[in-house]
């Protein structure tokens, strides 16, 4: 399985923190919605096309939280650039 997107909601501890995860694995497509941190609880849902998925992301990061997409880049993205 991977993962393709990370959104945080901006809040430190236990009780207060929410994380939303976009994984793929295959042809299917994986949301979580994990609330707690780490050692929280985590609901899952699965899905056919990446456009189900995204819109299931959309919906659960509605509110009045401040998300942060805490998504890696992609290597290229980061490389640092190569003298001419």
């Amino acid at each position: 399985m991977e993962q393709r997107r990370h959104w945080w909601n901006g809040k430190w501890g236990r009780l207060a923190r929410r994380d939303v995860f976009l994984r793929v694995d295959g042809d299917r497509w994986h949301v979580e919605q994990r609330a707690g941190g780490a050692e929280g609880v985590s609901q899952f849902y699965e899905y056919a096309s990446a456009e189900e998925a995204e819109e299931t992301v959309r919906a659960l990061l509605e509110g009045t939280d401040a998300w942060r997409e805490l998504s890696p880049r992609p290597p290229s993205a980061w490389a640092p650039p190569t003298a001419p």
